[in-house]
């Protein structure tokens, strides 16, 4: 790996670290150039000093930061390396950037180097304090990227866990659904066998095609529109050889929305509830209707029948498995950002719908 390399978030993480710390640098560099002219009076120019002390300072990034990055990256270094690594950049920092300031300048580079003559004290004040700045501040920046790094991968497993738990919540929620409509099918097949045997051997083949089709889409953790909409025809297509001319049904489905996904098993509830509570009671049957739309950037998805409407307060109170069991999903799954509503339809029936955020 090089200091260009790669990485999620940034597409230079060192590169960009990198220049940071030189920015950080070039300011400090500014203060220990006013500090030598106004305090230390080593040199009269501001602006000599202000040249020097930027090409050591440049440098002493360079060796140190640079090859910090270069050799262990944004993570934590080992100390003792690192202290080597800060024990050969510095002075080979001081020593090369006394040369390229004696070029910039045009001043004889052996003045920089007698320099610290005229106030040695103070020289090694300053040298000891900058580079035990130095040391302190890139080890510091590196730790805390360490400490950063550490939190950033603790954030995604638990947000890993969170979302095992969250599809372990709708795996049960969806279980519980699927033997809802199975077992009613059962029974009205243990029933059919005795008085109907045609019209039983009918449903039973009905329902292994259903079983079949949704054998594998009923596990999956998403699932299209496309799919939904077929399941439902095959559903419904089940319901209709049980109550045979009491039942009819449409499906409207735009082709532009068929390959929108979305979680599976939404639709079958509402058009359970609306034959369980709705067509089955009335003597004679009744039409379901099932439509998806767009609107405000929302997906609309209706099941609209026109059985006995909500005359059954159990049907409006929520506690019906395949109606509670859809509410907490779509809770789960969209934060309550999806809405669900079952209202009257007119002049008779109901009308089961839910929007989703697109």
């Amino acid at each position: 790996m090089n200091l260009f390399s790669e990485s999620v978030g940034h597409p230079y993480p060192r590169l960009r670290r990198f220049a940071i710390d030189m920015a950080i640098t070039a300011v400090f560099n500014l203060v220990i150039a006013l500090i030598i002219t106004y305090v230390m009076r080593v040199h009269t120019s501001f602006v000599v000093n202000l040249v020097v002390s930027m090409c050591i300072g440049i440098l002493a990034v360079t060796f140190v930061d640079g090859g910090r990055l270069l050799l262990w990256g944004l993570g934590k270094p080992p100390k003792i390396p690192f202290i080597l690594l800060v024990v050969a950049g510095l002075p080979a920092a001081q020593q090369l950037g006394k040369l390229i300031a004696a070029q910039f300048t045009g001043i004889p580079a052996s003045y920089f180097f007698g320099a610290h003559q005229q106030n040695p004290a103070g020289y090694i004040v300053v040298t000891l304090l900058v580079s035990l700045f130095i040391t302190w501040f890139f080890w510091n920046r590196s730790a805390l990227a360490y400490l950063k790094a550490e939190a950033e991968v603790e954030k995604a497993r638990a947000a890993a866990i969170e979302k095992q738990a969250l599809q372990a919540q709708l795996q049960l929620l969806q279980a519980q659904i699927e033997p809802h409509m199975l077992f009613n099918t059962l029974a009205n097949l243990q029933g059919l066998i005795a008085v109907d045997p045609p019209r039983a051997q009918q449903m039973l083949d009905q329902l292994i095609l259903y079983l079949r089709a949704t054998l594998s889409s009923s596990r999956a953790e998403q699932t299209t529109l496309g799919q939904e909409f077929a399941l439902m025809e095959a559903y419904l297509g089940l319901m209709k050889v049980r109550l045979g001319g009491r039942l009819s049904y449409t499906l409207h489905l735009p082709d532009d929305l068929r390959d929108r996904r979305l979680p599976p098993m939404l639709l079958q509830p509402l058009v359970e509830n609306a034959i369980k509570h709705g067509i089955e009671p009335k003597i004679e049957g009744g039409h379901i209707d099932v439509q998806a739309v767009t609107e405000n950037a929302a997906l609309m998805l209706t099941v609209r029948d026109t059985g006995l409407g909500l005359r059954d307060a159990g049907a409006t109170s929520g506690t019906r498995v395949g109606m509670a069991n859809l509410h907490d999903r779509l809770q789960a799954l969209y934060n309550g950002n999806a809405s669900f509503s079952l209202t009257p339809n007119h002049p008779e029936g109901a009308i089961a719908r839910f929007i989703l955020p697109l």
